[in-house]
Parts: structure tokens; C-alpha cells; sequence
């Protein structure tokens, strides 16, 4: 056999005990009568020893070991005399009978350490060889970790893991499809899912009521830290259920995935409406591990001769607690953040609220120190704090304040990783109008069911109906996002109408649903949870790349593979795609 334990597995009382192991050569160390080797694989390290007076040859052999060959020993377990307490195996080291090299390796382009020198371009180059990182293979194991856990939790309250075709049909909705040309079908397309949607409602029709999986899906989106085009999401669906059926349940596998993963007993999760935190944190998605709440001073600002307040249609402020110690430099720092293009802000005013009680701005050329301790006391500031002023068309006002506070957050350190701040928010506007299109588009998918009471606004006034809807939100990161579904014909053709699609478009692109729903539909909702994401956030960072065992770059590309490539001509005859400048001479 190649091996009797793992390089991880052994202690001191293995002492005395003959043992095979196999792995890499993590590095080597010659000095002089004796030559140490530690050998590695995924469990752990274990330190080997070869001594020049009890087996020259074999010590000689052991000298011309390069970093990560892959060998194999035979040797006898026995205790350490200079421990490690930094690795499990750090009491014992192995005295080598035998030597096998089972197969020699190029030097690598990086040190696979820890702390590696190589580039995340390079990393992702030779990914098979970043994955031997420590760092990298435990992100990996805690995904897996993280899967096992999410499976035992749905399997134990009643859920089926169903799979669900990934050939589908594309849909005008949502991002850009991935298409795939159909050989056999000349001219018509596959489309790779962007989510199981209509495959799980139908579930629901076929009578599977607690509906999950672990599942890929594919958009053809521009990429980010936390967007790859291939992503993988916890789906599932349940039948006969309302809002607080879902919201329940999946508050309790995110609290047992904490317990289980963490070891962090969460509190009952708090809720929040759309309108309620975009008043407070200009954000559907609030941080809430730290205050800096917003005060709407428009009120209080205008008619002062200042033009920018008086003709803006919102002023709004935050305050930053015990700040009013800031610099001149430090607070051009914070307006030339907001001013950034990604941001969009045209300025900032601020107010320092100073220790002495004394208030400085700057804008005092149009307020008197009384207007500003009116601005102050609304927003609840204190002696020692610095209040900071956006303004505009209230909208882009929010967002841009939203990223000051979080911007905000980062430079005091109050966006703590180690703590956990999760949050539902619901009551989402069904709707959001699309200037450049002229019409309205579903703000979570055009299946999402209105609130009940909303439905008599559904022609009058489109723009105010609530959708029956909810995002689980942590640390700022949407995490999931859900929704109680249409289930009657009359209602989701009312949906698509208002969406734009005719009759016809909405019967060729849905008319499989449309029809199911005529077959004893039941009232059912369901759920999409970001696993990547919520890989990342538990691991503690903020990419998902490093959770993922083969990712694409921010292009869109696997560099290891080198895709996505040229096709032979050939290929595109057979698939009767003659796009002949795209083919690879």
C-alpha cells in the first residue's frame, strides 16, 4: 500500500510504530550528518529524518529531493527533540528506512507556502498547484463542510435535493443567457439557467413540496469580487406555505450553520421593510454592525441662500462619532471619495461638532452656529462629532451617502469581519420603471406574487405595489433572496402584462407554466442563497474566487485551461453556426 497513515494523523503514541507515508515535498533541509524533509498532503505535515551515519545512500538520495516531488517512506515512528507546537504532528518526526520517488516535479513557479509570492494571475494559472495551499484547501474544505451541514438541516425538516435540467430554454428576463446551439436542432438554442425558477414552481405543481438543491447556475454578467459567471446557490421551494413559513425555516438553517460552522449562537434574526432601510441606510442591503443611521435635514437646510441645498431635493447627513478631530486633509480625502465617478457625488459638507461646544462647517458663510446645533441636535450629535452633508435628487443621494458610511465604516474599523449582523428585509416594490426602456421591469423575477393587499394597484398604480418578498442580508452582502409565488393563471398573465409582453410572447416564452398553473397549483414560495458568497463570508473574506476550486478571472476566463477558445470550423458546420471571422485560422 502507498501509505499506513496520513501525514497528518500521526502523535507520540505512535512512537515505536513502523509507518508508510506518501505526499510532496513541502521543503527539505540538509545539515551536514542529517537531512530533514518535511512531507506533506492535505491532512497535515510530518517531519522525516535521515541520518548520514545509519544509511548514507539513502541520506545522499534524500539530499536531491526537490520541492513538491512526490515520495513515498517506509520508517519508524519516534519522539522529537526539538518540538513544533505549531503543527498537530510536531512531538514526533519519522526515521526513514526506505525512499521511493514516485514521481519528480519542476520547480514550481510560486512557493506554495501560506504566504506565497506568486500573483493572482499566476496563482490561477497553475491553479492545480494553488490548491496544495493551506489557505486555499481549507477554504475548500469549509465549503465542503458548509454543504454537508446545509444538506443534514434540509434533509431533516422534510426536503428532496432534486435536480433540475441545466439545457433549458432562454428567457428575455434577468441577465444575458450563456446559449448553447442545438446539433440536432439547426438554428435553435439551449440556454444554461441563471437559477431552477420555473423548474421548482413546477415541482411544487407535481406535488414535491419541500424542494432543494445545491446548484449551478450561469449568467452572463460583467464579473466582481463576489460574481463569477458560473455560480452555485442553495435553491429550494416550499408548497402551502406563506411568507413566515419561509422566513422561519431558513432563519433556522442559517443559525444551525453558525452553531455548526462557527460556533456562534445567533439571535433571532431582525426584520426591516425596503422603504425603512433605504431612509436610514440609502441601501437595500444594510450593514448594520455599526450605526451612522441617515437624518433627512432638507427641512432645516434650505432657504438659506445656499443654492446647493436650496435647490437639491434632498439634504441628508450622517454622523460619525467622536470625529470632529478630523483634518483638513483627512475630510478633502472624503470629499474627493464621494466625488469619484463610481459615486457620483458633487460635493460634501461638513460640520464639526468640536469638544468645546463650538460648531465649524463648511458652509458658514450662509448658517449661523445656531442653524448648525439645529442641524446637530436633529441628528442626534454630541460635543466631539463630525456631521457630514450630501445632497441631490434624494435616490442617488442615498446611494452615494451609503457609500460614504460604509467607506466610512471600513477607515474606523467598525466593519468587524469576526461579528455577524444578519438581517431580512422585505416588502420589496414588485416593480422598478427603467428609464432608457420606458417600462417596468420586476425587481426580483416577474413570478414574485404582490402583497394581497397591493393588488387593486396593480393597473392604477404599478409603482406603489409591494411584492410578497424578502433578501436575507449579512454584514451588507446579500447573502439570498426570495419570494411567495404566482400560482394563478389570471394573476401571472396580469404580471406579464404589466411587464411588457404580449400575449403571445408571454405564452411562447411561458406557456408550460401558465398551463401548469391550471392544474391544481399550490400556494407556495421559496428561497436562492449565494453558497459562494455565503462560503466567503464564513471563510472571512471578500471574494468568492478562493472558495471556488476552479475559478474564472475577472474577464470571464479559466487561465488554466484557457477558456473560452476558438472553435475548428468543422464544429461550427456540424452546429450550423458559419460565424467564419471568429473561426481560428
Amino acid at each position: 500500500m502507498y501509505r499506513t497513515h496520513t501525514c497528518g494523523e500521526l502523535r507520540l503514541e505512535n512512537k515505536d510504530t513502523k509507518v508508510t507515508l506518501s505526499g510532496w515535498v513541502q521543503r527539505s533541509r540538509d545539515l551536514g550528518g542529517m537531512t530533514f524533509v518535511d512531507l506533506r498532503d492535505r491532512y497535515g505535515i510530518t517531519q522525516l529524518v535521515f541520518d548520514l551515519q545509519k544509511e548514507e545512500a539513502l541520506c545522499m538520495s534524500a539530499r536531491k529531493l526537490g520541492r513538491e516531488f512526490v515520495i513515498q517512506i517506509i520508517g519508524n515512528v519516534i519522539e522529537r527533540s526539538n518540538k513544533n507546537n505549531q503543527i498537530p504532528t510536531g512531538e514526533i518526526e519519522v526515521e526513514v528506512e526506505k525512499l521511493v520517488i514516485l514521481n519528480g516535479s519542476k520547480t514550481p513557479p510560486f512557493t506554495i507556502e501560506d504566504e506565497s509570492d506568486g500573483g493572482d494571475d499566476l496563482r490561477m494559472r497553475y491553479r492545480y498547484l494553488d490548491l496544495r495551499r493551506n489557505p486555499v484547501k481549507n477554504n475548500l474544505m469549509l465549503r465542503h463542510q458548509l454543504s454537508m451541514e446545509t444538506r443534514n438541516y434540509l434533509s431533516q425538516n422534510g426536503f428532496l435535493e432534486v435536480e433540475t435540467p441545466c439545457l433549458i430554454k432562454s428567457t428575455p428576463e434577468g441577465a444575458r443567457d450563456f446559449v448553447v446551439p442545438s446539433r440536432m436542432n439547426p438554428g435553435q438554442f439551449y440556454a444554461l439557467p441563471q437559477s431552477p425558477q420555473t423548474f421548482k414552481q413546477l415541482l411544487m405543481v407535481s406535488g414535491f413540496d419541500k424542494y432543494f438543491q445545491i446548484v449551478k447556475c450561469f449568467r452572463d454578467e460583467d464579473l466582481r469580487a463576489d460574481r463569477q459567471p458560473e455560480f452555485t446557490q442553495i435553491d429550494c421551494e416550499m408548497a402551502f406555505v406563506e411568507q413566515e413559513d419561509i422566513l422561519n425555516t431558513f432563519e433556522g438553517m442559517v443559525r444551525h450553520l453558525f452553531q455548526k460552522i462557527k460556533g456562534h449562537k445567533m439571535d433571532v434574526i431582525p426584520r426591516m421593510t425596503y422603504d425603512e432601510a433605504m431612509e436610514k441606510y440609502g441601501s437595500d442591503k444594510p450593514d448594520i454592525r455599526f450605526e451612522m443611521t441617515f437624518n433627512d435635514l432638507t427641512g432645516l437646510t434650505q432657504n438659506k441662500g445656499f443654492k446647493i441645498f436650496d435647490e437639491a431635493e434632498a439634504v441628508l447627513a450622517i454622523v460619525a462619532k467622536g470625529q470632529a478631530e478630523y483634518t483638513r486633509k483627512q475630510l478633502d480625502h472624503l470629499t474627493d471619495y464621494v466625488r469619484r465617478e463610481q459615486i457620483g457625488a458633487k460635493g460634501m459638507v461638513y460640520v464639526k461638532y468640536n469638544a468645546d461646544g463650538s460648531l465649524k462647517s463648511s458652509v458658514d458663510k450662509f448658517y449661523t452656529e445656531n442653524d448648525l446645533l439645529d442641524w446637530a441636535n436633529h441628528c442626534g450629535a454630541e460635543k466631539g462629532d463630525l456631521i457630514l452633508l450630501l445632497s441631490g435628487v434624494k435616490t442617488k443621494t442615498q446611494k452615494q451617502l451609503s457609500e460614504l458610511r460604509l467607506y466610512l465604516g471600513e477607515q474606523l474599523s467598525l466593519r468587524n469581519p469576526a461579528v455577524y449582523k444578519p438581517l431580512w428585509v422585505v416588502d420589496f416594490p414588485l416593480l422598478e420603471w427603467d428609464e432608457e426602456t420606458e417600462r417596468f421591469h420586476a425587481m426580483h423575477h416577474p413570478f414574485t406574487s404582490p402583497k394581497k393587499e397591493d393588488f387593486e394597484k396593480m393597473e392604477s398604480d404599478p409603482g406603489a405595489v409591494r411584492a410578497n418578498a424578502y433578501d436575507l442580508v449579512i454584514n451588507g452582502v446579500e447573502i439570498g433572496g426570495g419570494s411567495i409565488r404566482i400560482h394563478d393563471r389570471k394573476i401571472q398573465e396580469r404580471m406579464f402584462d404589466l411587464l411588457g409582453f404580449t400575449k403571445e410572447e408571454a405564452e411562447n416564452q411561458f406557456g408550460f407554466l401558465l398551463s401548469a398553473f391550471e392544474y391544481g397549483a399550490p400556494p407556495h414560495g421559496g428561497i436562492a442563497l449565494g453558497f459562494d458568497r455565503l462560503s466567503s463570508m464564513f471563510g472571512g473574506k471578500d471574494s468568492i474566487r478562493d472558495f471556488i476550486a476552479f475559478p474564472k478571472n475577472n474577464a470571464g476566463r479559466d487561465v488554466m485551461i484557457d477558456a473560452p477558445a476558438f472553435i475548428a470550423k468543422e464544429q461550427l458546420d456540424e452546429l450550423y453556426l458559419n460565424v467564419l471571422p471568429f473561426v481560428k485560422k
